[in-house]
This record gives C-alpha cells, sequence and structure tokens, in this order.
C-alpha cells in the first residue's frame, strides 16, 4: 500500500511588522484612474509591479507611466511585471503610445512626469527609439513640466542611454535593485557593474541631468553590502539614490529575508548624505518613482 501524499508547506517568512501596516483606502481614485489608463491602452509601472504606494499616488494624482508594452523578457526574481516571448502578438510596439502617454499626462495636469519601461531585449535598440519619443511627446504637450525617466539598462547599449537623454529629460534613473552579491538571485539577466557603467555614463555625459538610482533592502544584504553599493553609486556620479524595503509581490517571487526597521533606513540615509549624495530618500515604503518630484526638488536645492 502506498503512503499518503504529503504536501509540504513552504515555510513562512517574518510577519509583517507594525511599520508596514496600512489599510488600503481611495478605492474610487484607483478604479478611476485605471478605467482612463485602459482607454487609451497604457499600463503604469504602480499596477504592473503591484506597487503598496498605487492608493497614495492615485488619490494624489500620480502615476509612472509604462511604456513598450506590458510584457518583459526578463525574469527577475523580486518583480511582478509580466512576462513574456517576444513573439507573442501583444510584444507588438503600439506606436500611438508616445502620443498616449503625452495626453493622458495632459489631462492629469501633471507638473512632473515619471516615465519607465519594461525590458525589451528582443529589440535591437532596446526600445530606446520608442522611449525617446514618448519623453519628446510630453515635453511637447506639457513644455513646463519636469519628466524623469527611469530606464533598463539596455544590455549596456550606451547608444540607447544617451538617445534616451538627448530627448530631453530632467532626470535620468536606473536602478541598481540590489548589492552585487544577490544579483544572480535578484536580477540574473542583468551585471552590476554594466549598471555602474550606464549611470556613469549618463553623470559624465549630460551633467546637466540629475542622476538617480534606487534598490531594495530586506533581501538577505548586510549594512556593509549597503554601505559599500552606496559608495559605488557615489563614486560613478550618482545624484540621488532611493532606498526601500522588498515586499514579496507574489507568492512566484523571491520570498521577504527581513524587515528592515525605520531607524536603519534613517542610518543609510545618514550614510549617504555624508558620502556627497544630493539627496538620500530612504523608508519602508519608498520607490524609486514614489514621491519623485519632492525628491528632485530636494537635490536641486543640493
Amino acid at each position: 500500500m502506498s503512503e499518503p501524499l504529503v504536501r509540504i508547506q513552504p515555510a513562512p517568512g517574518p510577519r509583517l511588522p507594525a511599520w508596514l501596516r496600512r489599510s488600503e483606502t481611495h478605492f474610487e481614485s484607483v478604479t478611476n484612474l485605471k478605467r482612463e489608463l485602459r482607454g487609451l491602452q497604457l499600463h503604469t509601472v504602480c499596477e504592473s509591479a503591484r506597487c503598496p504606494n498605487i492608493h497614495e499616488c492615485f488619490h494624489r494624482g500620480a502615476a509612472t507611466f509604462m511604456i513598450l508594452g506590458n510584457l518583459c523578457t526578463r525574469g527577475c526574481g523580486f518583480c511582478s511585471v509580466p512576462k513574456g516571448s517576444p513573439e507573442k502578438r501583444e510584444f507588438t510596439l503600439d506606436p500611438n503610445e508616445p502620443a498616449h502617454v503625452a495626453r493622458m499626462a495632459q489631462q492629469m495636469r501633471l507638473r512632473y512626469v515619471v516615465i519607465t519601461s519594461v525590458n525589451r531585449d528582443d529589440l535591437p535598440d532596446g526600445g530606446s527609439h520608442h522611449f525617446a519619443e514618448t519623453v519628446r511627446e510630453v515635453r511637447k504637450a506639457l513644455p513646463e513640466a519636469r519628466v524623469e525617466v527611469l530606464t533598463p539598462d539596455f544590455e549596456g547599449n550606451l547608444e540607447s542611454v544617451a538617445r534616451v537623454i538627448q530627448a530631453g529629460p530632467h532626470v535620468f534613473n536606473h536602478n541598481m535593485e540590489t548589492v552585487p552579491r544577490l544579483y544572480k538571485r535578484v536580477r540574473p539577466q542583468a551585471a552590476y557593474q554594466q549598471s555602474l557603467d550606464v549611470l556613469a555614463f549618463a553623470h559624465l555625459n549630460f551633467p546637466e541631468v540629475l542622476t538617480k538610482s534606487g534598490f531594495m533592502v530586506g533581501l538577505g544584504e548586510t549594512a556593509e553590502e549597503v554601505h559599500a553599493l552606496l559608495a559605488d553609486l557615489h563614486r560613478h556620479g550618482v545624484d540621488v539614490a532611493t532606498l526601500g524595503q522588498y515586499l514579496q509581490p507574489t507568492r512566484r517571487n523571491l520570498p521577504v529575508a527581513r524587515y528592515v526597521p525605520p531607524e536603519e533606513f534613517d542610518s543609510y540615509r545618514d550614510f549617504g548624505l555624508q558620502l556627497g549624495f544630493k539627496a538620500i530618500f530612504a523608508g519602508p515604503y519608498v520607490r524609486s518613482s514614489y514621491m519623485a518630484d519632492l525628491v528632485s526638488q530636494e537635490a536641486n536645492k543640493a
């Protein structure tokens, strides 16, 4: 007689601490903005990446547009953005997307527009022409607004990086995501030094553009590794750094190794400011695009 099947349950992660508990509100604001976005066939990283700040940001009329479609060619362990094969019909670029982003930003009366994208390693230019066109359309529709781009690494193609920056953003953001030791698990199709090189290129060749990068903690890194990452970013010309708590978006994603207390975020902020960053935004709910307008203002005062 065969043994009964025993289901092995995954080990539970650490319990959510008090400083990370908050109730979701503003459902009507979220629903209304989602409806408007779908009307123009637009996506936001707020929705696709299951950002915990979506209710707050949508309620105050802020959103981070995600272009180049809603399917990513990479499989990062922390990210819930849908993955897919380039052969799928959904991978076809929408030629109207740049104009639609500009129209939506205009309807929202945004004074600070953040544009990001999925990775499109299937495209020869990584989608940089489309990215640049979106920036130009937004600048044309909202000439008084400031524009921040949060780009992929374009597989290290610096011509693609330059193409996006030459379109006229005020802030160039590219996230490191984690410390080098964890890259194979967290960001397997990227390279730590390659991302640093992208940031250094942006800073050296476009010094008038604010350079920014962000990463997560709570994935198993040590305080010494966080300090080393901040030092690397500063050494490669990054003006602004953001640090936030990793929160597992779905069960398919990497588990949380540790919930970092608020006072530890404060210590990382103090360390970064001592290094010479123009601004450090660190806290449990901080994300690279969260309160981006206020972070940019603080950096420009430095």
